[in-house]
């Protein structure tokens, strides 16, 4: 049973997932807007607000946190560009809509963006 394991695996290794999810996360900083299956879409979202919440801090220590996740161009565009237009909110940073299922294999697809 998977009683409180709340995080999806995508039938991948740890740091496959990890992999994973850093490269979404620097595809939708440098885009703005992503379209991918719906179950990513829904995993990348806490996983990037939580990076936008530190970049609201803006100090030293948190960009080189942030750095170490995403790496520095990202982390650069992350701190000076998108966290400065959310200093008033509290969360909610990202927006994920559904789509129609895709054609080939009918998965869910989503767009994920910043609000």
């Amino acid at each position: 049973m998977r009683h409180h394991n709340t995080k999806r695996k995508f039938g991948r290794e740890t740091n496959q997932r990890r992999a994973l999810m850093r490269s979404l996360a620097v595809n939708l900083i440098k885009n703005d807007k992503i379209k991918t299956t719906e179950a990513k879409a829904k995993e990348l979202r806490p996983f990037i607000e939580k990076l936008v919440t530190k970049a609201k801090g803006g100090d030293l220590a948190k960009r080189r946190t942030v750095a170490s996740v995403i790496g520095i161009l990202s982390t650069k565009k992350l701190f000076d560009k998108i966290a400065p237009k959310y200093k008033d909110r509290n969360g909610g940073y990202t927006r994920i809509t559904k789509m129609p299922r895709r054609k080939t294999d009918g998965s869910k697809i989503s767009i994920i963006e910043f609000v």
